[in-house]
């Protein structure tokens, strides 16, 4: 049985001028009221790229009570700190800062505050009344802000999250280590706003403190990083637990009726009613059985992305994913429906955010590519035939009116958006093929903070995954296969509506079908309306009046954009509802599968 009581950790990453004389000056404030064989210093060395490790297993071999615990890789603060208290031997668990900001003659507070068993968390703090902190504006103002959004979005009771001078009893520090997602900077305040939800005893007291070095705020780590975990973190305290399989299935469905109330803002239901009475039923049945059969071919592509990407998955798992995702952008605004496929791909099947998201990336690149290509080659078609000047005579002013302000509206986003996509496409391409790291680079202008690591290391794999795609031959043949395919039935479903109205599929029909589906799909990327409802109707009509024969006319055009567009959403939200129903998902609940399997076991030396 070991005689050791208190550990305490010290963090260190590149601190070769400081971590001997920290070490000492840890050793004799201990030795100043602990017996000599109740203590340990354990320097966690996390991944240094200095002297460090050399000076810390030096101190190691001279002095019992000193341990060196040495990681290969970079674990962040928090990650490094865990690590080091699992492998402690003591029962009371401390840390601080390496540059010894806070003065050392509070160590003994510090300490015994655990190890009298009175309380079970104790933490310095920076910003209680009694302190003496010299804190220049650009530490404190900075300080004060965050310290303010953490006690108001996560109802703390302290005043500072973030003083590096922390202890824990064992007990406290083995229920709580679990629980606490972030391995970096807010690694301290999830700890403690996790402690007070959880009734451990946390005593907060004043500690004076003085800034060693320069500070300054980092914008990868302060503004994305610890806002985004705070964020997160509310989530998961204060709204997952309310979110139960039943609620979540009764607010999909109350979305789905929020969106069809969405689409009587930009339609006249009498109109539409109207327009489908005069409309032969069973073509517009046959339509909507078209456009339904696409969806399968959207799980299919979906899992040929995936298994490139290293994810095997059921194709009809994914269909339903997918069919949720859209279903959520015909509500949620700025397209959130494509961060609800994330959620379900990651919750479902462990796959990790930043692959679902360049999954959806890559899917979304190929759509645009494919709709592009599809316009563009239909445009050629109509500039060979002499039909491109009466197109462009509507585009300039040729037609009046809503519709023809909004398809001309359309066809401009139509356009950029077009544009965008072959850029893209070749930007994705041409990167694939370098092996310079362009993330890491420009990462490192924003930040130099060690946190920049962990950010530019979930971009990096983000990136990666789409160049994997775009950089084998034959995936990237079949998933845009698939994409034309997809798309050439939602052109189909348009043109059976048309005949639905009575008029004959001839080639010219076709092709402008073709060419209005086409820009109309482009259109509404833009998440301009819900569900791109008005852009479509708008850009598809703008399009076939003046190139159909006159017998179509616009009102018949809008009609027939009308009822196309209702009958592929009305598609999609039953399949949204059904895919709730049958996968029982739940869109606001964060599920945290095990750490990935590739993680490298850290190495230590005693």
């Amino acid at each position: 049985m070991t005689a050791v009581e208190v550990s305490v950790v010290l963090p260190a990453y590149n601190e070769e001028d400081t971590i001997e004389e920290t070490v000492s000056v840890t050793l004799e404030t201990l030795a100043s009221f602990l017996p000599g064989d109740s203590f340990e210093v354990i320097v966690a060395e996390d991944g240094c790229a200095d002297r460090t490790p050399e000076i810390a297993t030096r101190l190691a071999n001279e002095d019992d009570r000193v341990r060196h615990i040495h990681s290969e890789t970079r674990l962040g603060r928090g990650g490094a700190l865990e690590y080091a208290f699992e492998r402690a031997e003591g029962e009371t668990l401390v840390y601080f800062d390496t540059d010894l900001a806070t003065d050392m003659r509070h160590l003994e507070e510090l300490v015994e505050s655990v190890r009298s068993d009175e309380y079970d968390v104790a933490t310095g703090s920076r910003w209680m009344a009694e302190n003496r902190a010299d804190r220049p504006a650009k530490r404190g103002i900075p300080s004060f802000g965050y310290n303010t959004l953490v006690r108001g979005v996560l109802r703390s009771d302290l005043k500072d999250h973030q003083c590096g001078f922390k202890a824990f009893d064992r007990r406290a520090f083995e229920a709580l280590a679990p629980t606490v997602q972030d391995e970096h900077w807010f690694w301290d305040t999830e700890m403690l706003v996790k402690a007070q939800r959880r009734g451990f005893r946390v005593k907060e007291f004043p500690v004076d403190w003085t800034p060693k070095g320069d500070s300054k705020v980092d914008i990868v780590r302060d503004v994305f990083g610890m806002g985004s975990q705070i964020l997160r973190t509310g989530w998961e305290l204060s709204v997952s637990p309310r979110i139960t399989p039943r609620v979540s299935l009764g607010a999909g469905t109350m979305l789905v009726v929020v969106a069809l109330l969405l689409m009587t803002q930009y339609l006249n239901p009498a109109r539409v009613l109207d327009v489908m009475a005069g409309a032969d039923p069973a073509l517009i049945a046959v339509s909507a059985a078209i456009y339904a059969a696409s969806w399968p071919l959207r799980g299919a592509r979906y899992r040929d992305i995936l298994d490139t990407m290293g994810y095997h998955e059921r194709w009809d798992f994914l269909t339903g994913a997918v069919f949720i995702s859209q279903t959520g952008n015909l509500v949620f605004p700025a397209r959130l429906g494509d961060g609800v496929r994330a959620y379900v791909v990651k919750a479902r099947r462990a796959i990790p955010y930043p692959t679902g998201f360049a999954s959806l990336a890559v899917e979304r690149v190929f759509d645009l590519l494919t709709i592009t290509v599809l316009a563009g080659t239909v445009m050629l078609g109509l500039a060979a035939t002499g039909s491109a000047g009466e197109l462009l005579a509507a585009l300039t002013g040729g037609a009046s009116g809503d519709t023809a302000r909004s398809g001309q509206t359309a066809v401009v986003v139509a356009a950029a958006v077009g544009v965008a996509a072959i850029g893209a496409v070749g930007v994705i391409v041409a990167s694939a093929r370098t092996d310079r790291n362009f993330v890491r680079s420009a990462v490192g202008r924003l930040s130099d903070d060690s946190y920049a690591d962990y950010v530019a290391g979930v971009v990096e794999t983000f990136v990666a995954d789409i160049q994997t795609v775009t950089a084998d031959g034959s995936a990237f043949a079949r998933v845009g296969l698939s994409s034309l395919l997809i798309w050439t039935l939602d052109v189909v479903t348009a043109l059976v509506v048309f005949a639905a109205f009575g008029y004959p599929l001839d080639p010219s029909l076709v092709a402008v079908g073709f060419f209005a589906v086409s820009v109309g799909n482009l259109a509404k990327v833009l998440p301009l309306t819900p569900g791109g409802v008005g852009l479509y109707e708008g850009a598809f009509t703008i399009i076939v009046a003046p190139l159909t024969p006159a017998a179509i006319g616009v009102t018949v055009a809008l009609s027939v954009a009308i009822v196309d567009h209702a009958v592929k959403n009305a598609v999609t939200i039953l399949g949204g509802v059904s895919s709730m129903a049958w996968l029982n998902v739940s869109l606001t609940t964060a599920v945290e599968e095990s750490r990935s399997a590739g993680d490298i076991e850290p190495e230590t030396t005693d």
